[in-house]
């Protein structure tokens, strides 16, 4: 775990925390303001996440979504996105949920969303 870019945060990256999470700037945003809100704990998989954690998640979830609004009046929607392992996508072994503004435009067609993650069925 001492590997572990996310549980060895630069405390000035961190935007927020709770007890039990922190709250950063992704290092390569797909957006302006691609937020990350990790677990302290090390586990590797959102599945893994205790009953407290899974508790703590949403309402922090909210409060981001929110500062992130009254940051940027241009968001006009959001991508939330969990990885969960290599063939998902999962680069860093350590959970994290992604929070992704959107704004009007920032793509020719955003219609259907996560379901980008295998472009022939993004469309339908």
């Amino acid at each position: 775990m001492n590997e572990c870019p996310f549980c060895n945060i630069d405390p000035e990256r961190v935007v927020d925390s709770c007890e039990l999470y922190v709250v950063i700037r992704d290092q390569y945003p797909v957006t302006r303001l691609h937020t990350l809100i990790i677990p302290k704990r090390h586990v590797s998989s959102f599945f893994d996440l205790n009953d407290a954690e899974r508790d703590a998640l949403l309402p922090l979830l909210q409060r981001q979504k929110i500062n992130l609004e009254n940051a940027d009046s241009e968001i006009t929607g959001f991508n939330v996105g969990v990885n969960i392992g290599a063939e998902a996508g999962q680069t860093i072994f350590h959970c994290h949920i992604h929070l992704i503004p959107r704004r009007k435009g920032d793509t020719a067609e955003p219609r259907g969303g996560v379901r980008g993650v295998i472009p022939e069925k993004q469309s339908y």
